[in-house]
């Protein structure tokens, strides 16, 4: 009997809550990818290792906009000053999320996974106290620098009813189990093709590992 999927979000929200990575795929008619997704503050340097070989994308960190904005922190196709940011056109959205890349400034080359789990950790942290209202731009600067190794996303004021990419769908789960609006995204890939890791692939995945996958459709259905 196939699950229901508003049991697959549940468990999604448990694991979630636990601090534990659930797969989420998007959507076929948008970038068809299917990404492990972290609270950051759970993310140590084993948790780096499983994100560069098991799924092997790009390892992002998404924050709220409203934090995104106590921090100053652009978008950076506005900040670019290079012809390569002129009519930066995407075939499955408006606009990139992508911000500043980072490292936490107690890193060395921050590319290890002890400064990239160090990095992610310590952004979330940042999170919350941005939102507390008690740490801004200069205080962020005063414990990261740019460029760096972890690339951050900044998601749309509404989330998920602004946009619904990887960036919204994770920081929707965030939101819903009171976990800081800084969640880990990173895709994952197929090693055979080079394609992205197919949702029949991913599901096997999940399996294997005894992790939850959840299909995008349904946390805006139940989050949006």
């Amino acid at each position: 009997m196939a699950q229901r999927t508003d049991d697959a979000l549940s468990r999604a929200l448990a694991a979630f809550r636990a601090g534990e990575p659930v797969l989420v795929h998007d959507f076929d008619d948008r970038e068809g990818e299917t990404d492990i997704v972290y609270p950051a503050g759970a993310v140590g340097p084993a948790d780096v290792a499983r994100l560069r070989n098991d799924a092997g994308g790009l390892v992002c960190v998404a924050l709220s906009d409203a934090v995104s904005d106590a921090l100053d922190l652009p978008f950076l196709d506005d900040v670019i000053d290079h012809p390569t940011a002129v009519d930066h056109q995407l075939a499955y959205d408006d606009r990139s999320s992508f911000s500043l890349p980072v490292n936490h400034r107690d890193t060395f080359t921050g590319i290890t996974d002890e400064d990239r789990a160090l990095t992610i950790s310590e952004l979330s942290t940042a999170a919350e106290r941005a939102l507390a209202g008690d740490y801004g731009a200069d205080d962020f600067a005063a414990e990261f620098r740019s460029p760096g190794h972890v690339n951050l996303l900044r998601g749309a004021p509404e989330l998920l009813a602004d946009r619904q990419g990887h960036t919204e769908l994770g920081l929707a789960l965030a939101a819903a189990v009171d976990r800081p609006p800084a969640v880990v995204v990173c895709e994952m890939l197929d090693d055979e093709t080079g394609e992205a890791r197919s949702p029949a692939a991913a599901r096997d995945y999940a399996r294997r590992n005894d992790l939850v996958y959840v299909e995008g459709e349904d946390v805006v259905e139940r989050l949006g």
